[in-house]
């Protein structure tokens, strides 16, 4: 825990020794409201002594020059291109004012609140507080949320502040976020050699057909399609990459080893030794096979040993670090709150900004629907992968399953009270400071990634499944998009006025195959399918691009989205075929050029060499 100056502490001392009743400067008054989603019901009031991993989002001072900077270094027209900024100068621009820190230390010990720590640019205060020292100090009722599905939630649908924090606090979490970060994955589906979806054509291009099977899509078709068979990297041990795991799912070493085994036999050992970061008590990659107990769990470490598979087959010898992150403080659960809801996101990106040297690509594949999220929480965690961006770090994350939000239109409302017909976002896809990635199916052409429900190759009956699509409420459209998005949405006509911003970030911006992917987990081989498989796949390559530059003397490419969107569009294959229908339409149409179900197609590999070496 970070300490504070001497007089603080005597403040502190002076605070404790005395009885420390709610007050404030000003009055209290709602600082921020939030609807209850449709799918999340009160049950009961919640145990006081349940405690929270609360964090406080202070103002960031200069974020407008942080988010220049950033444009600067990651647009490749501009004369700074590729000088990233220091860990020291980004927390320099988005550190809080002294005063504004002064205000809430002493609103915190005012009420009784005497430790607490940082995030590394002092922008974020963390507290451990019982959910009855939480609602005396945030003026609010805690209770028990119960999802349609069953699981459990700790939340308020309101919280206040005294009055003259209202500019200096952002946001405080948990409270009232109902996001589940779930991984965006779908299907485990047991692989039965010869069986082919209903109207697949299989591609006329002999070296396609010969190592590309649609019922089990393998590493070496990925590397035949997308250009990255018979690279040879050349910067070996400097370009690394990671990806992310939350809601403990863990890489289980055995199967990882199976799998490599079979895909890329010389990478096999690599299963034993890439690195595994466990922040805020999550688990260690393991090094048994799952027990029954853990197979027979909610979809454990699926999600986990589908990103270490993809990443580690695509991109061995480089080194690979695996970043499992849990709650904190340590999780107690009980018949009220049996799963941990502590917000994951911002436990794990104020420990990676606290680390000085970071794999320089990472991919993220979970998230849950952008109205799950208060706003202001939603754009503070964006600031964040916005910091990682400025210090050349390329964040990629899933677009979703669900298509616009739903197979139908029996999902697809708004979550303020008046139920109105909507697409649903997702988010962190439609943050515009992260490069989100959909997926797409079948080889020749490719084409968006869909699947009614029905009987899959194993004989079960399985779900929808639509690469995730949209228009941000939140985020308005970035400036690198102007001149794209903009185009597409004018060509619509109309097309689903009203359903839509028209005028947010759309995403994704690019895609790779999501559809079937070979996949050895719980001692098996099958198959799963999602844009948690195409987000890793995507981050793998990228992460190769960064060798070829680094080879050449040059920096990593960081942030992707200025460059992408203005020069590196050029070297993804055009999607221009198929559909995403969901929430009831047709989707919105796969056209030539950008749309907003493949972004830009999917990666030439050789061609984004060439162009990152210009």
């Amino acid at each position: 825990m970070v300490g504070f100056s001497l007089l603080l502490s005597v403040v502190v001392a002076a605070h404790v020794a005395v009885a420390t009743p709610l007050k404030a400067r000003t009055p209290y008054a709602v600082k921020e409201a939030h609807p209850i989603p449709r799918t999340w019901k009160p049950v009961s009031r919640a145990p006081g002594a349940h405690m929270l991993h609360m964090q406080i989002g202070l103002k960031q001072e200069r974020f407008d020059e942080l988010e220049r900077h950033l444009y600067e270094v990651s647009h490749p027209d501009h004369v700074r291109y590729g000088q990233h900024l220091s860990q020291e100068e980004v927390n320099e621009l988005i550190k809080p004012s002294e005063e504004g820190l002064d205000l809430v230390h002493e609103w915190l010990i005012t009420n009784g609140v005497d430790k607490f720590d940082y995030s590394p640019a002092k922008d974020w205060v963390n507290i451990y507080i019982s959910v009855e020292d939480a609602e005396r100090l945030l003026d609010t009722e805690y209770s028990v949320f119960q999802h349609d599905d069953g699981s459990y939630m700790v939340r308020t649908p309101e919280w206040s502040l005294p009055t003259h924090l209202f500019d200096i606090v952002d946001t405080i979490q948990p409270t009232n976020s109902f996001m589940r970060a779930a991984p965006q994955k779908t299907d485990w589906i047991q692989f039965e050699e010869g069986w082919t979806p209903p109207g697949y054509k299989p591609p006329t291009n002999e070296t396609i057909a010969k190592v590309c099977n649609i019922a089990s899509v393998t590493l070496e078709c990925f590397n035949t399609l997308y250009g990255t068979l018979g690279y040879k990297q050349k910067a070996v041990g400097r370009a690394k990459i990671a990806w992310n795991n939350y809601l403990n799912q863990t890489p289980i070493r055995p199967d990882i080893y199976e799998f490599l085994k079979l895909y890329n036999k010389p990478a096999a050992q690599h299963a034993w030794t890439f690195e595994s970061v466990e922040i805020a008590n999550g688990p260690a990659a393991q090094y048994t096979p799952l027990t029954p107990a853990q197979a027979n769990g909610d979809d454990i470490s699926e999600e986990a040993v589908l990103d270490a598979e993809t990443i580690l087959g695509m991109t061995w010898p480089q080194p690979a670090v695996s970043f499992s992150t849990g709650g904190s403080p340590p999780f107690t659960p009980d018949l009220n709150t049996p799963t941990d809801t502590n917000e994951p996101y911002l436990t794990w990106v104020n420990y990676v900004l606290g680390k000085k040297d970071l794999p320089q690509v990472i991919s993220s594949s979970y998230g849950d629907d952008e109205q799950t999220v208060p706003n202001s929480y939603a754009q503070r965690v964006c600031r964040s992968f916005a910091q990682l961006g400025a210090r050349g770090i390329s964040l990629l994350c899933s677009s979703g399953d669900g298509g616009l939000g739903g197979q139908d239109d029996s999902a697809c409302f708004t979550n303020d009270g008046k139920n109105t017909s909507t697409f649903l976002p997702a988010f962190p896809a439609s943050c515009p400071y992260v490069t989100t990635v959909g997926a797409t199916m079948a080889f020749e052409p490719e084409l968006p990634a869909y699947r009614e429900p029905g009987i899959g190759p194993d004989g079960r009956n399985h779900g929808f499944y639509a690469s995730g699509s949209g228009f941000s409420y939140y985020f308005d459209r970035p400036w690198y998009q102007n001149g794209v998005v903009d185009k597409y949405v004018a060509s619509l006509d109309g097309l689903h006025e009203g359903l839509y911003n028209c005028e947010g970030r759309g995403y994704p911006d690019v895609s790779a195959q999501g559809l079937y992917f070979a996949f050895f987990w719980n001692g098996t081989l099958s198959t799963i399918s999602g844009t948690s498989a195409s987000c890793p796949l995507m981050s793998s390559i990228i992460s190769l691009v960064n060798d070829a530059r680094l080879a050449k003397g040059k920096s990593t490419l960081g942030f992707l989205n200025p460059w992408i969107y203005s020069q590196a569009h050029k070297a993804f294959t055009d999607i221009v075929g198929g559909n995403s229908s969901s929430c009831g339409t047709d989707g919105f149409p796969v056209t030539a050029g950008w749309d907003p179900s493949t972004g830009f197609g999917t990666p030439i590999f050789p061609k984004l060499v060439e162009l990152a070496l210009k």
